[in-house]
């Protein structure tokens, strides 16, 4: 199988001021990551959710941050622990007691970009309640549904190092992330600038007392873009051109995935419909108005590994899923 090279006749629609400004907003304060910049975007634009995996201490929440004061959005950060119970997230109904009536108490759900820190130390039963919501995007308290707020987009983390005290999440739920992305350590280079930046902080002034800045309070929120400026780039995503022969080869890798020898789960049709619409948002970052073949194979990792199984005789053999995959990538070549 060989996938097309499509005409270069489309019009090139140029680099987005939005995609422009939150690169800029996010690089004053996180050094390098260009990559998981770019997939937080696409999550973005897409609506989809994305998991970060990766050790602690390379900036995986200042990121989430940072992207949240560029473009005015509701943030929200829950610490995911084995006492955390669905009411800590979704909310509750309270008993008020002079009025003997219940009101709602409306959980840190109720957000534009919620960050679900370390998701793999929670509960299966806290695990299910937030992901219901990122698949729904509702949430019922008591007898009451109540819509997310728009937009609503889950980032969630995990720690792939230390697994003492956690709930690995199963295929079946790992499925609604549209991207896993796995950080790495920085470059020499970038952390060499980190610590310079560090070096430049000050003391925060607390009453008579002060305490060290952190690269949290150094983020610039100062010059944020709209909430509707978002929008408008959703808007433009939509309009990205996707081929017949790129929809055709995006559902060939996928249907690669379930007669592999090596994979005993292959990906769902959500891994399709997540590889086109991931490139399409990738397509419009990079400032083009059509998808290529490059989207593929840039997003593939991102999308596929955490939706395959690989069987235990490829495993017992050191096979792994990242090498499966490059194997069924360069028959697309």
């Amino acid at each position: 199988m060989t996938i097309a090279t499509q005409s270069h006749a489309a019009h090139i629609t140029g680099r987005s001021p939005f995609i422009d400004h939150v690169r800029t907003q996010v690089a004053r304060t996180v050094v390098g990551q260009d990559a998981v910049v770019e997939r937080v975007l696409i999550a973005l634009l897409t609506g989809g959710h994305l998991l970060l995996e990766g050790v602690p201490g390379i900036a995986k929440t200042l990121l989430v941050q940072s992207v949240a004061k560029a473009i005015d959005l509701k943030f929200a950060r829950v610490q995911f622990t084995i006492d955390l119970l669905p009411s800590d997230i979704v909310g509750s109904e309270i008993l008020d007691q002079k009025s003997g009536e219940f009101r709602i108490h409306k959980g840190p759900i109720f957000t534009n970009l919620l960050l679900a820190d370390e998701i793999n130390r929670a509960s299966p039963k806290v695990q299910s309640a937030l992901l219901e919501a990122m698949q729904e995007r509702r949430v019922s308290i008591g007898d009451t549904t109540h819509d997310l707020p728009a937009p609503f987009l889950v980032i969630a983390t995990q720690n792939p190092v230390e697994q003492a005290g956690t709930f690995e999440l199963p295929e079946a739920q790992l499925d609604r992330f549209m991207l896993r992305h796995r950080l790495s350590y920085p470059k020499p280079a970038d952390e060499a600038e980190v610590v310079r930046r560090s070096l430049g902080l000050r003391l925060k002034k607390q009453g008579e007392g002060a305490v060290p800045m952190s690269a949290f309070d150094a983020i610039d929120g100062s010059q944020r873009m709209h909430v509707r400026d978002l929008t408008d780039a959703m808007t433009a995503v939509q309009s990205v051109h996707v081929s017949d022969v790129f929809v055709r080869d995006v559902v060939e890798l996928v249907n690669l995935t379930r007669r592999h020898p090596d994979i005993e789960l292959g990906c769902s049709p959500r891994a399709a419909l997540a590889l086109v619409h991931a490139s399409r948002a990738r397509a419009f970052i990079h400032g083009r108005d059509y998808t290529i073949p490059e989207d593929i194979f840039a997003l593939a990792e991102d999308v596929i590994l955490h939706r395959m199984r690989l069987r235990y005789e490829a495993l017992a053999e050191g096979r792994t899923s990242t090498d499966v995959l490059a194997s069924l990538l360069s028959t697309m070549a």
